[in-house]
């Protein structure tokens, strides 16, 4: 371990290729940021990313003014852990570049694959830079952690997202039911909904926690390469951020129900306020703690100034610059090859006229829909429900059908409410079922095939098929949120971009067999061909 060269005079010994690389670098930090500036505005569970440029900075300071100054001296596992990194950014590059192809350059796994190619690069980029005849930088926890926050900025796969918050609003209310019933509360619950004597409660997405989770892991990283220098330190402060974060949204969760119960209106400005409060009080314990496991530590004596090594190679510079010209071929290649939707200029279709209005033998009930606008990012929704028969003999089919214009939302934001996603919360339970897509046929013409689950709620049971177009085309894969199903998409179907999104769901208590007949399905999935279902 050696002590760091001064700023000034490690950059000024920099070879001209090593001050390019520099330049390289910045420029793909900025490109990132402004390619998810609008996730960070639009998804509030990322709302930290806004610091992301000023925290990358200020912790690059930080490995160099009071970070360990550990140096790479050159070694074989060195030079093949400096040529791992290049090579995992290209091919995360690559993957970005396919899953654009696939499902839009706006779905949340490209921006976490550029996230992470970035990432990739600066890794490589760390480990030149802190070899023993650079020392521009040393190969410490601050430097690591700056690197790797640029992941926790980057929007979560609509899978992992789905999977994380759904068992989230279902721990939250599961426990605050156990609370309530402690305190004598009369409730019981339906999925995520907390039905009280007056008044129903609903753990939604947003107090899920997610929000506060990934904000707080995101706070416990950078207090533990700031606050503390000790390893245990560092452990302990990293160890407590989840924990911590949701154990702050339950109270908070628990007493908006408490509030509720009491008759106040905790929507608006106590559901705001409380949401704000959890997030800050959450990251001033943090720091707080941070600051305590720090103090009576000893400080370190300054070493005295190094002289500056011999030989500065360009040989790792030489590969970072070229890995980076590839890169910048690889963006340039999928832009440019992907294709512009030949359903740019469409009209956008009355979706409310889709839905037969009368139906013979059947009630039609109209639902207005607008309340989910905002969460959906779209006015173009409609759904109607058809009912006859009553008791044993009761038929139901409910169809949905929302749209999109190109670029109006995000295909990971379409594929992110699907009922495996939106059902179970509302008190649903999926059903295994052999398998979970359908060839349908209606009014003698076979359909693409459809995703298909069965739900119950007692003793009631949901047949559910939905589809998701995109580009009117069917997103057909096997499980809509396999990153390798996706990129499957893309090598089958090729470069495409800026698709409008249609989203169809058909739902009914009778399977297939007893409602394809039904004159209102023909009548629907005719009017709704154009449109490429």
């Amino acid at each position: 371990m050696n002590s760091a060269l001064p700023f000034s005079r490690a950059f000024a010994g920099l070879p001209w290729l090593g001050k390019f690389n520099l330049l390289l670098l910045a420029a793909g930090a900025v490109a990132l940021s402004a390619r998810l500036w609008p996730e960070w505005r639009r998804n509030p569970d990322l709302s930290h990313g806004f610091f992301m440029p000023i925290v990358f900075l200020l912790l690059l300071h930080e490995s160099r003014s009071h970070g360990s100054p550990r140096y790479l001296r050159p070694h074989a596992a060195t030079n093949a852990c400096f040529g791992a990194l290049l090579a995992g950014g290209i091919l995360a590059l690559v993957a970005a570049g396919l899953y654009a192809a696939a499902v839009d350059w706006s779905h949340a796994l490209v921006s976490l694959t550029l996230a992470l190619a970035l990432a990739l690069f600066l890794g490589g980029a760390l480990v030149a830079f802190a070899g023993d005849s650079i020392r521009l930088i040393g190969f410490n926890w601050s430097a690591v952690v700056a690197i790797g926050l640029w992941l926790l900025s980057a929007p979560i796969p609509p899978g992992t997202y789905m999977r994380l918050t759904l068992g989230l609003q279902l721990w939250v209310s599961e426990n605050v039911l156990r609370m309530l019933h402690l305190f004598g509360i009369p409730a019981i619950r339906h999925g995520n909904i907390i039905e009280l004597a007056n008044t129903a409660v609903g753990v939604e997405e947003a107090c899920s926690g997610v929000r506060s989770l990934i904000s707080c892991v995101f706070a416990g990283l950078f207090f533990s390469a700031t606050l503390v220098r000790r390893p245990w330190a560092r452990a302990v402060i990293i160890a407590l951020a989840a924990p911590l974060a949701l154990s702050m949204n339950f109270l908070r969760s628990l007493a908006l129900t408490l509030l509720a119960n009491s008759g106040v209106d905790i929507s608006g400005a106590w559901h705001d306020v409380t949401g704000f409060a959890v997030l800050g009080v959450t990251a001033a314990i943090l720091g707080g703690l941070a600051v305590a496991l720090e103090h009576g530590r000893k400080a370190e004596s300054a070493a005295p100034e190094p002289t500056a090594a011999a030989g500065r190679g360009t040989g790792m510079f030489r590969a970072l610059t070229a890995s980076s010209a590839l890169a910048g071929a690889l963006i340039i290649v999928f832009v440019l090859n992907t294709r512009p939707s030949i359903r740019r200029d469409l009209p956008v279709p009355d979706v409310l006229a889709l839905l037969p209005a009368a139906a013979g033998g059947w009630q039609v009930k109209t639902t207005d829909l607008y309340e989910f606008a905002g969460t959906l990012q779209t006015d173009h929704l409609a759904q109607r429900s058809y009912a006859k028969g009553s008791g044993s003999r009761l038929a139901e089919i409910t169809i949905y059908v929302a749209y999109w214009r190109a670029g109006q939302a995000p295909v990971s934001l379409v594929a992110s409410h699907t009922p495996d996603a939106c059902w179970p919360g509302a008190g649903w339970t999926m059903l295994p079922i052999a398998q979970p897509r359908a060839q349908l046929v209606a009014d003698g013409r076979p359909l693409p095939d459809a995703e298909y689950r069965l739900f119950q709620t007692g003793d009631y049971p949901q047949y559910v098929w939905f589809w998701h177009l995109y580009d009117g085309r069917p997103i057909s894969y096997r499980d809509p949120y396999s990153p390798t199903e996706l990129l499957r998409i893309a090598w089958r179907y090729g470069f495409r971009h800026s698709g409008d999104q249609l989203f169809v769901r058909l739902s009914s208590n009778r399977p297939w067999a007893e409602i394809a007949g039904e004159q209102v399905l023909a009548d629907f999935f005719a009017r709704i061909r154009p449109l490429g279902l």
